[in-house]
């Protein structure tokens, strides 16, 4: 490589860095089941937005109901549910033209969700991230949350 320095780690975008208002971070999303406990995981870069990895997340998972934020309130992941034959609990953002109703009882039910991300916070690895390869930190991910789920 003729004078050059190579990463031996790969660029930022292999180990889910990303810029965002936040600074310098990675992303979590994931799917958890109706009891709270993790189904599937992906890691970003911190500036991905979270209706990006809704496909990935959602194919091959059989569903009744797929509870989201607003985020997650586009015409490709309502069609990608509604192929499921699943009900849509997203609320509309509030710049869509056409306004349309959710179940406000059962989106109660999205805490869930919050309340598995501060279950894996818990440990420091997970919310200090020192691990700097992605792979590794999923791994990680993946051992907190069957820790959680033992619990």
């Amino acid at each position: 490589m003729c004078g050059r320095w190579v990463k031996k780690n790969g660029p930022q975008s292999e180990q889910a860095l990303g810029r965002s208002r936040g600074g310098f971070t990675t992303k979590l999303h994931l799917v958890v089941d109706a009891l709270g406990h993790a189904m599937r995981f992906i890691l970003t870069g911190g500036q991905r937005h979270d209706s990006s990895q809704a496909e990935s997340l959602l194919q091959g998972l059989l569903f009744l109901c797929a509870i989201a934020d607003k985020a997650y309130d586009s015409d490709d992941i309502l069609e990608l549910i509604a192929q499921q034959k699943a009900l849509a609990v997203i609320p509309p953002r509030s710049n869509r033209v056409e306004q349309r109703d959710y179940d406000k009882h059962l989106y109660k039910e999205r805490h869930l969700v919050e309340c598995f991300i501060n279950k894996i916070k818990w440990y420091r690895r997970v919310f200090t991230r020192y691990e700097k390869l992605a792979a590794r930190y999923l791994a990680f991910i993946h051992f907190a949350s069957t820790l959680v789920w033992l619990r």
